[in-house]
């Protein structure tokens, strides 16, 4: 990465990560004035996604976390494992939605691997999110075609690689160009309460190897590109949710002969504080080192009002 082209993203890190701070001091704030009403419909504000927003499992929607209310405000934590043949990850963090119309969260996710050459791998990531509700109300909204839009931003930092001795500390030793970035992304949600029918269409701005457990531009690869991102989601009942997801994904490293995700998942609301997914999950190849298909499971845990 050119000097220019480092001081822009360490500039505009920056300036996502005082947008941050900045909100979760009004939401401090805005406590004092509101109460969390939990005045969601169940379900309806989806579960955390494996990068911290709220959404689905693999993608964003455009919905705000928690159950609050436009006059109100809601926050959740959240657990996620996801386990393959080789590789364990795992993300852990919060999210707080603010009057049903911005969302803030913050994730740290970890990477290992579990067969050689690999099983001594661990790479940490944190992301800082933020994500605006712009236009529709999933809810609101039947009487029309009008998805619920909203427009969100990643800021992601990888903190090196670990277990693989001197020859691999960094990601840009994998030949990823930087070893931090930010993901772009626009999400339009759409509920068809009458069909108990949710769809979603994402669009994402990334130059992310692996959501960016292996930075971020690579030798074949270092400018921005748009990805599709989509769900479908059926509800069985106000408890009981089935679906699937599809991700498309980036080919920016030759180490990294990168795959499209794709999931089926059903999730359980046995009240609005508590929500478990469990999905079968496939991430595609990770790596020349262990060149396979990963499939396995992807089992979350949400709580939060």
């Amino acid at each position: 990465m050119t000097n220019t082209a480092g001081k822009a993203l360490r500039q505009a890190s920056m300036l996502a990560l005082s947008a941050f701070m900045a909100l979760t001091s009004a939401t401090a704030s805005a406590q004092s004035a509101m109460t969390p009403d939990m005045g969601k419909l169940m379900a309806t504000a989806g579960v955390v996604q494996v990068e911290g927003a709220g959404g689905g499992g693999l993608v964003p929607w455009a919905t705000i976390t928690g159950y609050g209310s436009r006059d109100s405000y809601g926050a959740n934590v959240h657990y996620t494992y996801v386990g393959t043949q080789d590789y364990k990850l795992a993300s852990y963090g919060v999210a707080v939605g603010i009057a049903d119309r911005v969302e803030l969260s913050v994730a740290r996710q970890r990477f290992t691997g579990s067969l050689a050459p690999l099983n001594n791998l661990r790479i940490d990531q944190d992301i800082y999110g933020v994500k605006v509700k712009l236009a529709g109300d999933i809810v609101y909204d039947q009487d029309t075609w009008m998805p619920q839009l909203a427009a969100g931003v990643m800021v992601k930092r990888n903190n090196g690689i670990g277990g693989l001795g001197a020859a691999l500390t960094n990601v840009k030793d994998l030949g990823a160009k930087s070893d931090s970035g930010i993901d772009y992304y626009l999400a339009a949600t759409k509920l068809f309460l009458d069909q108990s029918l949710l769809l979603n269409a994402t669009v994402r701005a990334t130059k992310a190897n692996q959501m960016g457990i292996l930075g971020f531009g690579g030798d074949k690869n270092d400018r921005y590109q748009a990805m599709l991102e989509s769900s479908v989601a059926y509800l069985l009942n106000r408890q009981w949710v089935v679906g699937a997801e599809y991700r498309m994904k980036p080919r920016n490293l030759a180490v990294d002969n990168e795959k499209d995700y794709y999931d089926a998942f059903v999730a359980w609301f046995p009240s609005k504080n508590l929500s478990l997914t469990l999905a079968y999950v496939s991430l595609g190849d990770i790596t020349i080192y262990n060149p396979k298909r990963q499939d396995g499971v992807y089992l979350s845990v949400q709580a939060g009002f």
